[in-house]
């Protein structure tokens, strides 16, 4: 997609990632599908819906859940209007409700008008798991940016598919015992001293992808989210950090909601704020 501005999308592990960036503080929104099933969670509507839905057609995709890290007027001003035209499900955790509620604030301190408010479907906590297709995030609270902040991540397992056993099929050999086929199979090869057949293992894996972690507000590429606006904590940005995302695994790959994706080894070893003292 050319539409000249900047949309990252991709295709690989079996998940189907599209960003782009919406509105006048450009939050990046995240469509996460599965190629399989077309499900597909939202993350952080913020704006431009017709793009949005431009881009779940495109797919084929079938939106289960849209999901917004919190309350910021940026992150939220297209959830109203994605669930009339999608009918998927607003999540959003308990303590942002009051942020949300508080939109018409919110817009005159931008000087924009505010949007349309929804009904939020599901109250989000800490150690949810949101599954689409094969795949599941979990939800980690992260409060400090704002006190209902949220992250998800995707375990490095996460959509990963273990195809079934295959089934054995037995003839009769000449002494009338049941013999596997491919038993039979490899013994008629073991006569002919042509080659060693190695039987397969009885079940195969999709090798999984990279852990991912949609971080919202709460970490960036080299900073972290501001706290001065309403409802921040540097001490509770500080803790979520600490004891929450820096507890991840360095391959993690973070999706922030402004700005570049990182990882959490990155930011772990480069980001000023999470620095030694």
């Amino acid at each position: 997609m050319n539409d000249g501005r900047r949309a990252l999308s991709a295709v690989t592990d079996g998940l189907i990632h599209i960003t782009i960036p919406v509105g006048m503080l450009q939050c990046n929104c995240s469509i996460i599908g599965d190629p399989a099933t077309r499900e597909a969670l939202v993350v952080d509507p913020g704006d431009e819906v017709t793009r949005i839905l431009d881009l779940i057609g495109r797919h084929r995709l079938i939106v289960k859940a849209i999901v917004s890290t919190h309350a910021h007027i940026d992150h939220v001003g297209g959830l109203s209007k994605l669930h009339q035209y999608t009918g998927a499900p607003v999540l959003m955790h308990r303590d942002d409700l009051p942020l949300y509620q508080a939109m018409d604030e919110q817009a005159a301190f931008l000087g924009v008008i505010p949007p349309d408010l929804t009904d939020v479907d599901q109250l989000l906590k800490e150690g949810d798991v949101l599954r689409w297709g094969p795949f599941e995030a979990q939800v980690i609270h992260t409060p400090g940016h704002t006190p209902g902040s949220v992250s998800l991540y995707l375990p490095h397992d996460a959509g990963k598919v273990t195809a079934a056993a295959p089934k054995k099929i037995t003839l009769k050999d000449e002494a009338g015992d049941d013999i596997a086929i491919e038993d039979l199979f490899n013994k008629t090869i073991a006569r002919d001293n042509s080659q060693e057949i190695v039987a397969p293992d009885e079940s195969e894996q999709i090798p999984p992808h990279a852990p991912q972690l949609f971080s919202g507000d709460t970490l960036f590429a080299g900073s972290i989210g501001r706290t001065d606006l309403w409802g921040g904590s540097m001490e509770q940005i500080m803790a979520s950090l600490q004891t929450k995302l820096m507890h991840l695994p360095d391959d993690t790959i973070v999706h922030p909601g402004h700005g570049p994706v990182t990882t959490i080894g990155n930011e772990r070893h480069l980001n000023p704020f999470l620095q030694p003292e």
